[in-house]
């Protein structure tokens, strides 16, 4: 099975529910065995005695923009020079992963060379430590069926890809709208085959609030967000999983479905302006609020 490396760069831990969260997904990491080196990133507070106590590699040093935000092409460098293994996960430190990660991540790796493994969240809301010695495969199985929430194609909280591949990221504010979306972007762009595990591939996402953010805000709405549309080539780059042909099902590698949410955001592609003015602006707006609709709906699969 092939051998990975899960990096991540934390929020600070002194929020009592971020501290309980992070150091759930961190154990979950863990839990998945030697095939794994988990390394956390930046000298936020309470990191360094997290990364000690759990017994994962620690880099304090990451390139900060103005607002002190790590940029993400600084955590991919440090990740790469750090890891002794061929295939990189970054994912936010709030996603739990459970065993089908690794034997799904081998699968892929084995049949392509230049890939970018992406999928869908699960929402749940977990306020409490989880026992890592008791049956917690099993609760969090129960869990999703009972309460879990599948996020829309656009909720991306991790990437799997060969290390070789992203050497040449923009200073993007990470943590911040659009910097995922320029992940689809630009491997669509490379032509590497990009490829939604959604249906093989459950991550959970332990919900949270935004206070961790200037003025509670949701990321969506900082300039920082904007600064990393405008760095990645304007709106025309922000891609989503609806703009992935590939997906990962029974195994297989097969071709996704025309469904009519990738129907209409094709559309969008087709006539998205440069700049939100114009007749195009607003079919662009039009067809984005009727994905939304749809969306709500829960009767159209992407």
């Amino acid at each position: 099975m092939s051998t990975v490396t899960i990096f991540s760069t934390p929020k600070p831990f002194s929020d009592p529910h971020i501290n309980v969260i992070q150091r759930n997904a961190i154990q979950s990491w863990k839990s998945l065995g030697d095939q794994v080196e988990i390394i956390l990133i930046g000298d936020e507070s309470g990191l360094k005695d997290t990364a000690s106590d759990l017994g994962v590699q620690y880099i304090p040093e990451v390139e900060r923009n103005q607002q002190k935000t790590p940029l993400v092409h600084s955590v991919f460098d440090q990740a790469r020079q750090a890891s002794t293994h061929e295939i990189l996960m970054y994912l936010n430190a709030d996603i739990i992963l459970l065993p089908e990660c690794l034997p799904i991540i081998s699968r892929v790796d084995q049949l392509e060379e230049n890939y970018l493994l992406v999928g869908r969240r699960w929402d749940l809301n977990i306020t409490w430590e989880i026992d890592f010695l008791s049956d917690w495969i099993a609760e969090m199985e129960r869990l999703l069926v009972q309460e879990g929430k599948l996020r829309a194609s656009s909720a991306m909280d991790y990437f799997v890809f060969p290390r070789h591949l992203y050497q040449e990221i923009p200073p993007f504010a990470i943590g911040r709208a659009g910097w995922d979306n320029w992940m689809i972007y630009y491997a669509h762009q490379q032509r590497w085959r990009i490829i939604d595990v959604t249906p093989s591939l459950r991550v959970i996402h332990q919900n949270h609030d935004y206070s961790h953010l200037p003025e509670g805000k949701s990321h969506y709405d900082l300039e920082e967000s904007y600064q990393n549309v405008v760095l990645s080539g304007g709106m025309a780059t922000m891609y989503d999983l609806l703009d992935v042909n590939l997906t990962l099902k029974e195994g297989r590698v097969r071709r996704k479905r025309l469904s009519l949410l990738r129907f209409l955001r094709k559309m969008e592609r087709l006539v998205i302006p440069d700049e939100q003015i114009g007749w195009r602006w607003s079919l662009t707006r039009f067809l984005r609020r009727s994905r939304r609709k749809i969306s709500k709906t829960g009767w159209v699969n992407d």
